[in-house]
């Protein structure tokens, strides 16, 4: 490597919205002569790409900067750029607390990442943007998030993330399925669709389309295998929604749908715009139209003002809906928020005691949703080979990445075709950990695609038109 390639080193904290944000950061960087590096010793510049969703979040977030700006003195670091969500909140108390910095910029003036680069004379190349480059660094490259709205327009009481990300705005369906396609062509095999509200997707932009029809898009002009459903309201899935998901097996049967709670007293204090009688009546709809599918939903406790007959009320939920996976979380109080304003009434001690219930309660719910499945054949996404008398991982579509526990696949006789992002045919024998499945390949169902340098191929050229052109 030339001795006068400017290195960067990426840190990427919090969602997953994040992640593709960080993915366009240095597409954007490598286009303008950098290369990257996953040694932070070794970097010229370090961009931290900070999460304010909540307090744990915001510190991981500063000690990530202090620890990058030691490296202009440990290491060859010549600037540490923080950029993100925490940023756009706390931009003057970050500034102040934090000298070794050299630049802060929010969402809402991420592209001056290269002019501020550049002003300081460690980048000095023109840089050319092509829309949806993105670069990939992770170990699973077959699996994607691909952002099709930015912001949001819910008024929850709890929630911070409208301060962050601003107003809701959706992205073109042109250029959410040109990056489809650019990920399929990087070796896409599931793509996570990811937004604050993923039913809001178009109807700001007032064309016609809806999530609906952005999907049949996808479908239609795309050949990725899996498409997963990240993040939306239960009133948004319409019937146009439902159809789609039930005649397109390559939607997988799965949703990521907040709730937050149970008690509609909590609910309205909370500025959901929910009740449990309609929540109760969307799952039950979701459920007709689109069998077998798996629900994840998300669940605070301890919000103020919440009482036990409040959590004995949302148990008594997730009792009845069983919901295969449920995320939950200890009331965290946000700058800015209304609820900030709200005296919190409930105990940090009583908070962990209602959420390690919740876990429990949750934690044989989702063991008993797994079991049905015990027994069938079914397609499974390979993403780690055997390794060292281990057996390969994978995840049924009704496991999501990172989240929702994985499938150990006993590969037999034909192994040496279980490489990731293959499609196996296998039968789940059955659970482990109450959260893991355990199965044997029976046969492959799609192999895996051609392994290239993905992080290394950028399109070059873009148009409306649709379709990409390549280059290194």
């Amino acid at each position: 490597m030339p001795v006068n390639v400017v290195r960067v080193g990426l840190v990427t904290l919090g969602c997953d919205k994040n992640t593709v944000d960080s993915e366009r950061y240095l597409a954007e960087l490598l286009a303008a002569g950098a290369e990257h590096t996953d040694d932070l010793y070794d970097a010229d510049v370090i961009v931290v790409n900070t999460c304010g969703f909540i307090d744990a979040a915001k510190k991981e977030s500063i000690d990530a900067l202090v620890t990058a700006g030691a490296y202009k003195t440990d290491g060859r670091c010549r600037a540490v750029v923080a950029v993100g969500c925490m940023v756009e909140r706390h931009r003057a108390e970050l500034a102040a607390e934090l000298p070794e910095v050299d630049a802060f910029l929010g969402t809402t003036d991420a592209d001056r990442l290269l002019p501020v680069l550049q002003e300081r004379g460690i980048l000095s190349d023109a840089l050319v943007r092509h829309p949806g480059v993105r670069v990939y660094t992770g170990d699973l490259p077959h699996v994607r998030y691909l952002k099709v709205s930015e912001g949001c327009d819910h008024g929850c009481a709890f929630c911070a993330i409208p301060l962050m990300r601003g107003r809701h705005r959706s992205f073109a369906a042109d250029d959410v399925v040109r990056e489809a396609q650019l990920l399929e062509a990087q070796g896409a095999c599931e793509i996570n669709l990811v937004a604050q509200d993923l039913a809001h997707y178009g109807r700001d932009r007032r064309d016609g389309v809806g999530l609906a029809e952005l999907l049949q898009r996808l479908v239609d002009e795309t050949a990725v295998p899996w498409y997963r459903l990240l993040y939306l309201y239960s009133f948004g899935l319409t019937p146009a929604v439902l159809d789609v998901m039930a005649r397109s097996p390559r939607i997988v049967p799965y949703l990521d749908m907040p709730i937050q709670h149970a008690s509609d007293r909590v609910l309205e204090r909370m500025r959901r715009p929910e009740r449990r009688h309609t929540i109760a009546a969307r799952v039950a709809r979701v459920r007709e139209r689109v069998p077998d599918i798996a629900i994840r939903t998300t669940c605070i406790v301890g919000f103020p003002g919440e009482t036990e007959r409040d959590v004995e009320e949302l148990f008594a939920f997730l009792e009845e809906m069983r919901f295969d996976r449920v995320g939950a979380f200890a009331y965290s109080e946000q700058d800015g928020t209304r609820a900030a304003a709200y005296a919190d009434d409930v105990p940090e001690a009583v908070k962990l005691d209602r959420l390690d219930r919740l876990t429990q309660l949750q934690r044989d719910i989702s063991a008993e949703r797994l079991e049905r499945f015990v027994g069938r054949t079914v397609p499974v996404l390979v993403d780690r080979a055997p390794a060292d008398g281990a057996p390969a991982q994978g995840r049924t579509r009704w496991q999501a990445d990172d989240v929702d526990g994985v499938t150990w696949l006993a590969a037999g006789a034909i192994g040496a075709s279980v490489r990731p992002g293959a499609i196996v045919d296998a039968v789940l024998d059955d659970v482990v950990d109450d959260e893991d499945y355990r199965a044997r390949v029976v046969s492959v169902r799609r192999p895996a695609p051609p392994q290239s340098d993905g992080a290394r191929w950028l399109p070059v050229l873009a148009g409306p038109s649709g379709g990409w052109s390549f280059g290194r």
